[in-house]
């Protein structure tokens, strides 16, 4: 018997502990998701697709044999739950850490400063300004792989029997890329354990792209939703810095240790946010 995510949370609901919040957070978030693509399907024009939703919409309704198995209102809100979940908190949790290493490291913060002062003034940020701003590009990409978010990324599966780099994997072998080993390798960056955003900057202060930054995977299975991280932690973050300077309280200790779990979150910190205008 085939037991589908929500069966499970209806049995463990009636076990004690924390879980039982969780399953109620994750239920009332497919209710959100199912309203929002039940509205937009009222809405949906073929000839006018306006997002991600009416492109699952538009393959559902070509009626293949393939768009009753896979294009279907089951598989669409697991599929946009996945994406929002795993958007949301990757995003805000490189946010986390790049607020905690501005305050670490306020002379890089400085420096970002006045790039954007340069660059943009106190004009609104746009995802064109990025290309204008090679130290603002470097940072952000440094908090990446120094935060290294996702450190085993997420479980994949062999389809085929394959043999790689001498070693035989059999059809259906759960293999977990370990990024962590990339993206904090000797071999790839000069300092691997310190925060430094010249890894991605050359002599002249050009942005330099490094084949091991790797933090949304690689091939064909990595993240779906990269180019929208990036275009978000660029215009989240300068906006930020662009209006405030940040610093811990008088006397607090910054422990950039990541704290347990699935991802690696900063350790709560108290921060302080000084408005710059």
């Amino acid at each position: 018997m085939k037991i589908s995510r929500s069966s499970k949370l209806q049995w463990s609901s009636w076990l004690p502990g924390s879980h039982r919040r969780l399953g109620e957070n994750f239920r009332e978030m497919k209710r959100f998701i199912t309203d929002t693509f039940t509205n937009q399907e009222r809405e949906f024009d073929v000839n006018n697709q306006r997002s991600f939703i009416d492109a699952f919409l538009a393959k559902k309704q070509e009626g293949k044999p393939e768009s009753k198995l896979y294009f279907n209102d089951e598989n669409l809100s697991t599929l946009v739950a996945d994406l929002f979940a795993a958007g949301m908190e990757t995003t805000s949790t490189t946010l986390r850490w790049g607020l905690l290493l501005m305050m670490k490291y306020p002379e890089i913060q400085k420096k970002v400063q006045d790039e954007i002062k340069s660059v943009i003034g106190s004009a609104q940020p746009k995802t064109e300004h990025r290309k204008q701003m090679p130290y603002m590009d470097a940072v952000i990409h440094e908090i990446q792989r120094f935060g290294d978010i996702v450190p085993v990324n997420l479980p994949h599966t062999t389809i085929r029997d394959m043999t790689f780099r001498g070693y035989f994997i059999p059809k259906g072998t759960v293999v977990i890329p370990l990024l962590h080993s990339v993206l904090k390798d000797g071999n790839c960056f000069e300092k691997p354990e310190k925060f430094y955003p010249e890894h991605f900057l050359d002599s002249e202060g050009n942005f330099k792209k490094n084949e091991a930054f790797i933090p949304f995977s690689l091939g064909k299975r990595s993240c779906a939703g990269e180019n929208l991280a990036k275009t978000e932690l660029f215009l989240f973050f300068t906006t930020l810095l662009q209006n405030f300077t940040f610093q811990a309280p008088p006397g607090a200790e910054l422990d950039l240790n990541p704290a347990a779990g699935f991802t690696n979150a900063p350790i709560p910190h108290e921060i302080c946010a000084i408005p710059r205008r």
